[in-house]
């Protein structure tokens, strides 16, 4: 340091010792930015477009499980039983627009933003409001790992050699999204704004294609299908198509991630919130719906060696050719990126809990990216011990899932209930 740029009475020899004592912070610029201030909070705000592939992701991408989870359940009770598979999908999508419906409500009524947690601490008590809190939280996890191992299901898919490796991959990828989102909401908006309308024009060419050959030419059904894989088989009882049901209805994962980001939009905050929420759900009910028909028109078969939907991609572009492996990395780019709604609002999440004197104070504080980057970090190891527990299993995962989804949806409901 040159001593000419000292404050006159100031120890020099001190100011170099601070000087030096500054350890270099080049490879975390490099990984995660420039440290932002504090008064750049404001311009980290996202809008419509980006807010729907920040928030949506999660739900938009259930599309590419729920309908395969449903048939693994009806599977038990034969073929025969796959049929039921679109009438439960209906009923799914009812009940997606009731829901649409309760968090547009919550939205414009907790403009600061109204997940089940702050709904039921304000209108239920302490006790429900933790429970709601806790099922979020466990939603969240559940969603990186769900999201993620169903990502890399697509992938081995296409390439069935790498099946052996699906556990490492889907670790790898649970670390390659917390890294990017320790740079920053507005950073990780615009990385994932690409994938996330890469994979709505995929899908949406996909479904239409198969639509168009469905009524002029006919589409067939599935050449060369994976084998059926059931266990014990079982009768068709209302036991098991509630099972189904509740399988399928992992396709309304995600619906709340937009009532409990509202923060992070631009002002009118609650009405861009809103008409973000409206977007994705009209998205997410049509892909859905269409998925669950076609899979009964070209008799898909529910596979751990083979998605649905690379089965349905399969057959509607005649081929493992360029537009099918369009479909399978769209597919699997938003599946990995779906994780990042869970980035967005369990590190929110667990720093309001936090702050209420239920979690570790270290949740509350955020890091140079203006993001809570404990939070993000813990849900980033949790995650990864489930994928290794379950091996990367989606069924084995699932139904963990359902529990703290209706869990949370039931309370946040309720509150609302009481509220009006």
């Amino acid at each position: 340091m040159d001593s000419s740029f000292i404050r006159p009475g100031a120890d020099a020899s001190r100011a170099r010792r601070e000087a030096s004592a500054a350890p270099p912070r080049r490879w975390r610029t490099w990984l995660f930015g420039r440290p932002l201030p504090t008064a750049d909070a404001p311009h980290q705000a996202i809008g419509k477009a980006v807010g729907l592939a920040v928030f949506s992701s999660d739900a938009l991408s259930s599309t590419a499980y729920a309908t395969q989870e449903m048939m693994m359940i009806l599977a038990v009770a034969g073929t025969a039983a796959l049929g039921r598979v679109f009438p439960i999908s209906i009923a799914i999508a009812v009940l997606l627009a009731i829901v649409t419906i309760s968090y547009e409500q919550t939205i414009h009524a907790y403009p600061g933003g109204g997940g089940a947690y702050i709904v039921a601490r304000d209108n239920l008590g302490e006790l429900p409001a933790q429970v709601a809190g806790a099922a979020l939280l466990m939603d969240y996890i559940l969603t990186v790992a769900v999201s993620v191992s169903s990502g890399v299901a697509q992938v081995v898919s296409a390439f069935p050699v790498l099946f052996s490796h699906r556990t490492a991959l889907s670790v790898a990828l649970v670390l390659f999204v917390m890294v990017v989102n320790l740079r920053g909401v507005k950073e990780s908006g615009r990385v994932f704004a690409v994938p996330t309308y890469f994979f709505v024009f995929t899908m949406y060419l996909t479904v239409g294609v198969a639509f168009v050959r469905h009524a002029v030419f006919g589409l067939g059904t599935v050449p060369d299908p994976p084998p059926l894989e059931v266990g014990e088989t079982q009768a068709l009882g209302l036991f098991l198509l509630l099972h189904a049901f509740s399988s399928g209805t992992t396709a309304l994962t995600g619906v709340e991630a937009i009532s409990n980001g509202i923060p992070a939009f631009r002002e009118p905050r609650s009405q861009n919130a809103g008409i973000t929420l409206l977007w994705m759900s009209t998205i997410l009910g049509t892909l859905f719906l269409g998925i669950s028909y076609l899979a009964g028109v070209i008799g898909a078969v529910p596979s751990e060696h083979e998605t649905v939907i690379s089965q349905l991609a399969r057959t509607t572009f005649g081929g493992r050719g360029s537009l099918y492996l369009a479909t399978i990395a769209a597919t699997t780019l938003i599946l990995v990126m779906a994780a990042n709604t869970a980035y967005a609002d369990f590190p929110r999440l667990g720093a309001l809990q936090a702050a209420d004197g239920f979690l570790p104070r270290q949740l509350t504080y955020r890091g140079s990216r203006l993001v809570f980057s404990r939070g993000i970090v813990l849900l980033a190891l949790i995650a990864s011990t489930l994928i290794v527990v379950f091996d990367a299993s989606v069924t084995g995962l699932i139904p963990l899932y359902a529990i703290g989804v209706f869990l949370s949806f039931t309370l946040s409901q309720a509150g609302m209930v009481h509220r009006w």
